[in-house]
């Protein structure tokens, strides 16, 4: 099935775009989430419309993300988590769990915006990708130690 992108899709395409698609992910996702529209002149003619309206949007959205993504690639997190003496931990580090350590540290980031291949499940030292956007990642160090460590370094 092949429709027309309202909106851009992460690992699909950007708006205005026609992708060939299945059809359940067509009319499970796309179409009732409004992200993408039936193939046709009057479609495309609006999309363009918009695309020109999103793309000056864009441009002022980059400038402002610039600021912070230079401030999150020197940024560094450390979570505390329950682990074993050898380190590996009884639960994981999630995508979840980085995103609220990093908006306590005034840094306007999400649960989406942390890429994570699969959640942390040992201590140690790790570089997390940040996308704050399709265009604009970085690299940020996110530290997970033993729990108990931290709590006996406090007494």
């Amino acid at each position: 099935m092949e429709l027309l992108l309202k909106k851009n899709v992460d690992k699909l395409g950007r708006i205005g775009d026609v992708v060939k698609v299945k059809e359940g992910y067509a009319r499970n996702y796309l179409l009732p989430k409004g992200l993408a529209t039936n193939v046709s002149p009057a479609n495309l003619k609006q999309i363009e419309k918009e695309k020109v309206k999103m793309e000056l949007q864009l441009k002022e959205e980059r400038e402002r993300l610039v600021g912070v993504l230079e401030k999150l690639s020197t940024a560094s997190c450390m979570i505390p988590a329950k682990a074993n003496e050898e380190g590996k931990l009884f639960g994981s580090v999630t995508s979840v769990h980085i995103a609220e350590v990093l908006a306590k540290g005034g840094y306007p980031v999400n649960e989406e915006m942390v890429k994570l291949d699969s959640p942390i499940k040992v201590c140690g030292e790790f570089d997390v990708t940040i996308a704050l956007n399709i265009e604009m990642q970085t690299k940020c160090k996110v530290t997970v130690v033993n729990e108990d460590v931290v709590q006996s370094e406090k007494v």
